[in-house]
């Protein structure tokens, strides 16, 4: 899965020039959490939300309301923005960007080509919706987890076995995250199987293997 084919293509900008009584209104009116800070159409700096409200006045403030508006009127981006943000090509697969995201805790990337022009956005949402796509959540079906030992073909064998019963395959995903050593952990989710031959399906993959467990969902198409 690359970032281009799942990012937010023409995001909401601002300017380092712009205001932050601006950027705190474009936030508000748009529900956003972040805006890119562009010059000339490269990417400079990020603002988030966050940064806008460290940035104005405590409301223990003495400042009168004019002098307030004032304030945040004359306060430009520039002074508050985090520069040189951390940045995704189009062509980084999208499991590098959510890697970054949850080392560095952040919520959403810019995405930027070569010469440093902004292309899109790629936020937390964008990676979820894309994660749902390839494990097939949003088509329903059965979903298998089994605990298979670490061995060549053996995933075939269960392959070889749903599909013996009428199965169409969904996806298939694999994880060493939570297994003991030496064996991985199997998700299948397949379509096209009636409640009967779903069930006699576990109860063989049961008599065969370390079966996680079964789970039935409404079939969405």
């Amino acid at each position: 899965m690359l970032v281009k084919d799942w990012m937010t293509k023409d995001p909401v900008t601002i300017t380092d020039e712009t205001s932050m009584m601006k950027a705190i209104h474009l936030m508000k009116e748009r529900r956003f959490r972040r805006l890119p800070v562009i010059r000339q159409g490269k990417l400079v700096g990020m603002v988030t939300d966050r940064d806008l409200k460290e940035a104005s006045p405590s409301k223990a403030t003495t400042l009168d309301v004019h002098e307030l508006y004032y304030l945040l009127a004359e306060l430009q981006i520039k002074e508050i923005m985090s520069q040189n943000p951390l940045a995704v090509a189009p062509d980084d697969t999208v499991e590098h960007a959510a890697q970054l995201m949850l080392e560095h805790t952040i919520s959403g990337l810019p995405v930027v080509d070569a010469d440093g022009k902004l292309l899109g956005i790629l936020t937390q949402t964008d990676v979820f919706r894309a994660f749902m796509h390839i494990a097939g959540i949003s088509q329903g079906g059965v979903q298998y987890a089994l605990r298979l030992k670490d061995t060549p073909g053996l995933i075939k064998e269960v392959v070889d076995l749903l599909r013996n019963k009428g199965a169409r395959f969904v996806s298939l995903l694999t994880s060493y995250a939570t297994a003991q050593e030496g064996f991985r952990e199997v998700y299948l989710r397949v379509k096209n199987l009636t409640p009967e031959t779903a069930q006699a399906a576990k109860d063989e993959l049961a008599s065969r293997y370390e079966l996680l467990y079964m789970i039935q969902e409404e079939d969405k198409g």
